[in-house]
């Protein structure tokens, strides 16, 4: 399983007020955690506080500043990511883009241009579908378009995109459904990957549902997730999941490895 750590974004009080006051601790604080959790990337998010490629830099430079691990750009703004991936100091992930023409050309150059991998959301510049038919269209325009570029599947991710369960409850079967269909797009399939705390918004068993439902993902195809990598059952519920999938070899100590 490839572990995003979710937390360094301005969606957090925290790292909202430090990216505002320019204080770099709780974002290092954090990624020390997320990284000594064994988070595989580091999801680095402006988000609206700023449209200022320098503050995305500044992040990106805090972070790296106390760990290693490869940086998540986390922006769909293509002005932030053509400034921000020049400070990379590792190969970093390309955190999104949707299936628009106008949108995913530039991303895929740039991700070519700096050896990154990309995440492909299965949406249009509209709207986020609903049936898993739709989502599969849209990914499959991602995924030609990868290959079409000459980039190894092993550096895409496409999300079938989560809803929250509180407020449109048949959509995790719908993203389910699609995310199956994704590995049939080619051999080896492309990294399929969730967002998984869109899942839980807004309701009161938050991990839980996370838990339950990253086990679904996970049968359903799922090998990368954005998520709290210090939630330590959550990560137990997904290690084991991969072992009962047959994508590791079992020993009595499975949870103990890295």
């Amino acid at each position: 399983m490839i572990l995003i750590g979710e937390r360094i974004n301005t969606g957090f009080k925290d790292i909202k007020q430090a990216v505002l006051d320019k204080t770099p601790a709780p974002l290092q604080d954090w990624a020390k955690q997320q990284a000594a959790a064994g988070a595989h990337y580091l999801d680095v998010n402006l988000g609206a506080v700023s449209g200022n490629p320098a503050d995305m830099i500044w992040m990106i430079e805090q972070v790296q500043s106390v760990v290693d691990t490869p940086i998540s750009i986390d922006t769909n703004k293509l002005a932030i990511l053509k400034e921000a991936i020049k400070v990379c100091k590792r190969p970093p992930l390309i955190n999104s883009t949707t299936c628009s023409k106008e949108k995913l050309d530039p991303f895929i150059e740039i991700a070519a241009a700096h050896q990154a991998s990309m995440i492909g959301l299965a949406m249009d510049e509209n709207s986020s579908p609903k049936e898993a038919s739709k989502r599969v269209e849209f990914a499959g325009l991602i995924a030609a378009a990868w290959m079409e570029a000459g980039l190894p599947m092993e550096r895409l991710f496409l999300d079938p995109i989560v809803m929250p369960v509180k407020f449109m409850q048949d959509q995790g079967k719908e993203f389910l459904e699609a995310a199956r269909q994704f590995q049939m797009f080619s051999d080896p399939p492309p990294n399929i990957s969730c967002g998984l705390s869109n899942i839980a918004s807004k309701a009161t068993e938050k991990k839980l549902i996370n838990r339950t439902f990253l086990v679904m993902a996970i049968a359903a195809g799922v090998n990368a997730v954005i998520c709290d990598v210090l939630d330590v059952e959550l990560l137990n519920a997904a290690k084991t999941a991969e072992l009962l999938m047959n994508r590791e070899i079992y020993a009595d100590a499975y949870l103990q490895k890295s």
